[in-house]
């Protein structure tokens, strides 16, 4: 994330904030501002697997 610039308060609220779209099997990818996220939740957790730009 770091690499392209994103911090991680940005992840964040992406998670809170993003329009959500969910990708089978169980990721979610939350699309906000020019990225999009992408992760599991797991209980109440979320794990980000990658973030990549919006394009």
């Amino acid at each position: 994330m770091i690499e392209r610039g994103i911090s991680v308060n940005e992840v964040e609220e992406a998670i809170q904030k993003g329009a959500k779209e969910l990708q089978i099997p169980n990721k979610i990818l939350y699309h906000f501002r020019y990225f999009t996220a992408v992760a599991k939740k797991i209980n109440n957790d979320y794990f980000v697997i990658t973030v990549k730009p919006r394009g």
